[in-house]
């Protein structure tokens, strides 16, 4: 980036994402005292996932016994290695955030004998609540500013530097703690746009040193219009499914685990004409109200007409990687660095599983409250100002370079690139080590394009760049981390291991750029598996 700023700040905590867990994070690190700055690719209130629509919440009675089945289901849904200290912290926790929102103002439906139900938020109507919160808690808002590389010095993680969309004005932003709350990637099919996640925030992480954890289950698949780019996979429970000369496939079916054979075959056509009630059809154009603008758009009615149906790839959205959390106030191993929500690994109560809907909705809030509380504490430690560190940019990839002899990045065509590798179902979905490999190999020639040319006055084009060096960098970690575990686990499988291997029972690690590590973590449960299928051959 340019030396020369236009807009320096100082702050105790920057908090980079707009999405539910970064307000949450912002929201509590101004709650404890803290000087916080938020920024923002999008605007804070409509960016992200759970705006546009609505979620459910993982909200289980404080009843011993029902939460203790819901967390050993969890364990052993997730191949044991998630922990259970930290599933009964979201369980316990998540219903006194949730009262919160309702002191705010959401309003909540209550049941026959009036007691309110916290079990799903209205995306547009949560996170208007969430901005107003967050202002009021006296936090700085940067919106449509995305940060596009993070600054450090000797002792850790010092703040970061950015761009505005709207005035191409630079920002610089030096605090003493940083909460990443972005850096999801969906790898979109359909073109880069202002609010779209691409992974830089996990690029910008693993340039001061951070590592990643559980990339190999990033293999979600979730359905979609066959047009559109909104996915909602809860409206397959109330569909029926055919195929292209309208013969029934499948009703109600919400594990998707035959849509990928399908679509393999051929065309798929859905209807969710099992909603055959006006009080059911209103429930679901409420809940999730972005998944029908493109179908009326067309001219469709999805609780009648048939519409073609895909699956688009969410990446680390739905899938389970990110960066690995070191402590339980979600700090990673680069000091003054936290992540929380989907920039964070979810392992820890996923497990080897998707964390979509409940448990993400839920993680978002507790991991966003936990990363701003440990930011304040970490950074309010700090006696002097953070504006008199002697910070360093640590950006590498996709940003500017000053030779007039250096070639131009071409965005597009890698981006274009990379989907060719990491999108495919035959590829990504169906992994086997030859194809996976190969796949791997081609992105990792991507690399040296990342270093060309980008010009200094196209704020677009740069921050273009630098999500295109994030979907780079973060496919590259996915099939690094898919062909270092060779067993099939949750979300990852290779066709050449089939099987659980109860000696993989760890999670893997992935660091590095340039050159791609990876090492094995102790998981505490992993002896809890061993036995169980020591006791399932002696049987």
């Amino acid at each position: 980036m340019a030396a020369s700023l236009n807009n320096k700040i100082t702050a105790d905590v920057l908090v980079l994402g707009g999405g539910p867990a970064g307000a949450w994070a912002a929201w509590r690190a101004a709650s404890q005292g803290a000087n916080v700055v938020l920024a923002d690719k999008g605007y804070l209130g409509t960016s992200g996932a759970t705006a546009p629509g609505g979620t459910t919440l993982l909200v289980i009675p404080p009843i011993r016994q029902l939460r203790e089945e819901a967390v050993q289901a969890r364990l052993r849904a997730g191949g044991y290695l998630s922990e259970n200290a930290w599933i009964h912290r979201v369980l316990d926790e998540v219903e006194g955030y949730l009262e919160k929102v309702e002191a705010w103002g959401y309003p909540f439906p209550r049941d026959q004998e009036g007691r309110t139900l916290r079990t799903h938020l209205h995306g547009p109507e949560y996170m208007k609540l969430m901005r107003r919160a967050v202002r009021k808690a006296g936090v700085r808002i940067l919106d449509q500013s995305p940060a596009l590389e993070l600054l450090q010095d000797e002792h850790g993680v010092g703040g970061a530097r950015g761009v505005n969309r709207l005035t191409g004005e630079e920002w610089e932003v030096r605090a003493h703690a940083v909460v990443m709350a972005t850096g999801g990637c969906t790898f979109l099919s359909k073109g880069l746009g202002c609010n779209v996640l691409t992974g830089e925030g996990l690029l910008m992480a693993a340039e001061t040193g951070a590592d990643l954890s559980g990339m190999e289950f990033s293999r979600q698949y979730a359905p979609s219009a066959g047009f559109g780019s909104v996915t909602r996979g809860r409206m397959l429970a109330w569909s029926t499914l055919y195929d292209q000369q309208g013969n029934e496939i499948n009703r109600g079916d919400r594990t998707f685990g035959s849509l990928q054979h399908q679509l393999m075959k051929g065309p798929v056509y859905c209807s969710i004409n099992l909603a055959d009630t006006e009080e059911k059809r209103q429930f679901l154009r409420h809940a999730h109200p972005i998944f029908f603008m493109p179908l009326e758009r067309a001219g469709i009615d999805p609780f009648r007409d048939k519409f073609p149906l895909t699956l688009r790839y969410e990446g680390t959205m739905r899938g389970t990687g990110g960066l690995r959390l070191t402590g339980t106030d979600c700090r990673t191993r680069v000091p003054g660095l936290f992540a929380a929500g989907d920039a964070a690994s979810r392992e820890k109560v996923t497990g080897a599983i998707s964390g979509g809907g409940a448990y993400n909705a839920s993680w978002a809030i507790c991991s966003g409250n936990w990363a701003g509380s440990g930011a304040a504490e970490y950074a309010l430690s700090h006696a002097a100002d953070a504006g008199h560190r002697i910070l360093q940019p640590a950006g590498r990839y996709g940003l500017v370079h000053t030779s007039n002899t250096a070639s131009p990045l071409n965005s597009r065509e890698i981006t274009t690139a990379v989907q060719r590798e990491i999108l495919p179902i035959p590829i990504n979905f169906f992994r086997s080590e030859p194809v996976v490999r190969g796949a791997l190999d081609r992105l990792h020639h991507l690399l040296p394009d990342l270093h060309h040319h980008v010009a200094a006055d196209d704020v677009k084009e740069r921050v273009r760049a630098r999500e295109t060096a994030g979907m780079v960098a973060v496919a590259r970690w996915i099939y690094t981390a898919a062909l270092a575990r060779k067993e099939s686990r949750g979300l990852h499988a290779l066709a050449e291991y089939p099987d659980l291997d109860p000696r993989q029972t760890h999670r893997l690690l992935v660091s590095g750029i340039e050159r791609i590590q990876t090492a094995a973590e102790k998981v505490p449960h992993a002896s809890e598996l061993s036995v169980l299928t020591k006791e399932g051959s002696s049987s």
